[in-house]
């Protein structure tokens, strides 16, 4: 299933979302339009609007209001990216360098601001307050799921339950509010919105937890990257293995993680103690399982070519090979 066969129902729509949202980049100040104008041309496969815009189309036509919603939620999803890569001392995004290594920390952290900003004003201008308060909720559990990710880093022993609370607030949580601003949009029953913000939460962990295995390796995938364990995050292929095994080992792999993770062969000691533990498989039975639970809240809704998009990008988001 490609990406552009699951648009069709809204391949027009999204065309017209892209120059709104060319626009809404748009400054007077000639280096930030420059900059703007970098990141619109290395845009990514834009999941994020497509849900909006999907979201929207189920239960009506695509509004000025869904618009306005695609545009808020991807320029808000952009002000993180270049925030991110200024917190993580990333120099690349998607192949291409990102905006802090070509500019500095300090141009970078001003464009965020900047994007942020326009999101705000672009819905005060529309009087869209109920997507301003969706989506600023995601962005404030974002930046709650990353602190907490951080201060449960130093100790390196988190339960399974508090890794769910990470994910759910750092991942899960935009894309939530890309599902349910989209419905907010044309919906007129809150239950319906609540229903498809639920499926978007659902979605979001189970991309998550993919994103967690591409680390591992899997036969499906390729070699293994280890980018989390030398950056020392705990993902739960590796949560499942520690609580699965001896106390010495578990002590003696948390110590790796913790001391040695710049090292190659010790990262692929990690890999392939995580591979023998079974914490692949379990990772991935705990990916479907939220899929699951995300197409049976989908099913509450009637059929139509945008839920049937909606399905299949669950599905193309799970079994992505990058």
């Amino acid at each position: 299933m490609s990406l552009e066969t699951i648009k069709q129902p809204i391949a027009a729509e999204l065309e017209v979302f892209e120059k709104r949202f060319r626009e809404a980049m748009r400054s007077n100040v000639p280096l930030l339009d420059k900059i703007t104008w970098y990141i619109v041309q290395r845009k990514g496969k834009q999941v994020r609007p497509m849900l909006v815009l999907l979201s929207a189309r189920l239960f009506g036509p695509i509004s000025e209001a869904s618009y306005t919603a695609a545009s808020l939620v991807e320029l808000l999803h952009t002000a993180t990216l270049v925030h991110d890569d200024v917190v993580d001392d990333a120099y690349e995004r998607r192949g291409f360098f990102s905006i802090n290594a070509l500019w500095k920390n300090k141009v970078a952290v001003l464009v965020g601001d900047f994007l942020l900003s326009q999101g705000l004003l672009l819905s005060v201008r529309h009087e869209q307050y109920r997507l301003l308060e969706i989506v600023s909720r995601a962005v404030k559990e974002m930046a709650e799921g990353e602190l907490l990710q951080m201060e449960k880093a130093r100790r390196l022993d988190i339960r399974e339950e508090v890794y769910y609370d990470i994910i759910r607030q750092k991942t899960a949580s935009l894309i939530a509010a890309a599902c349910s601003a989209g419905a907010a949009s044309t919906a007129t029953d809150p239950a319906d919105v609540e229903r498809i913000r639920q499926f978007g939460e659902k979605t979001g962990m189970a991309f998550q937890i993919r994103d967690d295995l591409f680390d591992f390796g899997t036969d499906d995938v390729g070699k293994p990257l280890g980018i989390d364990i030398k950056e020392k995050k705990m993902t739960l292929p590796l949560i499942y293995a520690l609580a699965q095994t001896d106390r010495s080992t578990r002590r003696h792999i948390i110590n790796l993680v913790r001391n040695e993770s710049d090292k190659t062969d010790k990262v692929a000691e990690v890999i392939e103690f995580v591979r023998q533990s079974g914490g692949l498989d379990y990772a991935r039975e705990a990916m479907y399982r939220f899929r699951e639970e995300a197409f049976e809240l989908l099913d509450g809704v009637p059929d139509s070519p945008a839920r049937q998009s909606l399905r299949d990008l669950l599905s193309y988001v799970t079994e992505r090979k990058k």
